[in-house]
């Protein structure tokens, strides 16, 4: 059987939870050789990357693209990540989630985490039907969908959505690529806290999305990959989460490159992807 592409998986039924009606404006910004960059997303969804059933090992990935909390680099942090992916015989799930707007959203900040977390109940609930093993179903994110990815890691005690249980919205595991972590104005990737809580958050906002501050002895173990020379996020957003999660004694893999700078996804001398599939073979999430 040849991989399959299932686009458009529904990720809610109905009405969005929170959501205005608002026109849909999404539209592609920008393409270049790495693929599309779009922007002002108001309809989430999923799209479902299955690998050939002789390869299947009952691991999934929720994949978040970054973006700046303004659009979606959705091929090259997306759609190609899930193409690797399932080669190693994984399921993997692009979100396309929505981006943080008051024309579209009744409380902004909420978006986005809504999405993430909808996303990881979706494939939870499927887990029987898909052949997925509840124990190995993880998220990964790039730059601010590295933040999403993060704080569906560490705010899955109390899920936005009420109906929602934690233990259908804790991932296993996280993989964090060049992630924007921390809203802490000395460190932060500014455009993605504007868009997200605003440039004068409050001291309750900022602590509340600052996810290193976040961590519990109970947060899923993690990979991370950051490049030293990154400008735009700056590397001690994955240096505070990797201490942090050591403080609390959570299994972390960081891995720094010298160069690179920001959003290279897989256009990298170094292949950290091989980097990451060593994590997953060491974590048993594959063989």
């Amino acid at each position: 059987m040849q991989t399959q592409i299932i686009e458009n998986l529904t990720l809610y039924s109905g009405n969005i939870p929170g959501a205005k009606e608002a026109v849909n404006n999404e539209s592609v910004e920008s393409q270049d050789a790495t693929g599309r960059f779009i922007i002002e997303v108001s309809q989430p969804q999923l799209t479902a990357y299955w690998p050939d059933e002789n390869l299947r090992n009952g691991c999934a990935v929720v994949i978040c693209p970054g973006g700046g909390y303004r659009g979606l680099s959705i091929d090259k942090e997306g759609e190609a990540i899930a193409l690797r992916l399932v080669k190693l015989g994984i399921s993997a799930f692009v979100l396309k989630y929505r981006m943080p707007a008051d024309r579209t959203m009744e409380t902004r900040q909420w978006g986005p985490l809504q999405d993430v977390q909808q996303a990881l109940h979706v494939v939870k609930s499927h887990a029987t039907e898909w052949q997925l093993d509840l124990s190995k179903i993880g998220v990964m994110g790039f730059s601010a969908g590295g933040h999403v990815a993060s704080s569906a890691a560490v705010h899955y005690q109390d899920p936005v959505l009420t109906t929602l249980s934690p233990a259908m919205v804790k991932p296993a595991f996280q993989i964090l690529i060049y992630p924007v972590i921390s809203m802490d104005s000395k460190i932060t990737h500014g455009g993605s806290k504007a868009s997200l809580i605003g440039e004068d958050a409050s001291p309750k906002d900022i602590e509340y999305f600052s996810n290193d501050k976040q961590v519990n002895s109970d947060s899923p173990r993690a990979f991370i990959m950051h490049a030293n020379d990154d400008i735009n996020v700056p590397v001690e957003n994955s240096l505070r989460y990797y201490r942090a999660l050591m403080a609390a004694q959570v299994p972390v893999q960081l891995l720094l490159l010298p160069d690179g700078g920001h959003g290279f996804g897989m256009y990298h001398d170094y292949d950290w992807f091989q980097s990451l599939v060593m994590w997953l073979k060491v974590n048993q999430l594959v063989s």
